[in-house]
């Protein structure tokens, strides 16, 4: 099981999960993942869709995308149409621009409570997630 869903498993009260997008520029078809992806997730099927193309990054084209979208069980017409949507990109933008912000510069880049996790295995992440409960508790 990848270590999110362990994370999520063992904390189902107190994790969410945030997705960010942020395509590389040195990815050439990273920005048209990303919008396909918005897409995918505009019919519920966002974290489906994304882990295939994942899998399959070094292998990106329109082709593809489309067979991910067919295998994933999305609606093709409303599928096709969304992922040409020009707003979808501007979604993409401001996710970027929050990325800079906050000091990213590859993918993944994962934080917890504004905190970049450097220790991505189980164990980092609980203890990130410990720390992070135990400040929101002296806080409050």
């Amino acid at each position: 099981m990848p270590v999110l869903e362990q994370v999520l498993e063992k904390n189902p009260e107190t994790v969410k999960v945030v997705f960010k997008h942020f395509p590389l520029k040195s990815h050439k078809y990273a920005l048209k993942a990303s919008l396909a992806a918005l897409s995918a997730g505009n019919q519920g099927k966002f974290w489906p869709f994304h882990d295939r193309l994942f899998k399959s990054y070094n292998q990106l084209n329109d082709n593809k995308i489309r067979q991910i979208a067919k295998e994933t069980g999305l609606n093709l017409d409303t599928f096709m149409k969304e992922w040409k949507d020009p707003s979808a990109t501007e979604r993409i933008r401001r996710d970027v621009q929050e990325g800079v912000k906050a000091g990213v510069r590859g993918t993944p880049t994962i934080f917890v409570n504004g905190q970049r996790l450097k220790d991505r295995s189980p164990d980092g992440f609980q203890i990130a997630i410990g720390k992070a409960l135990e400040k929101k508790k002296n806080d409050d």
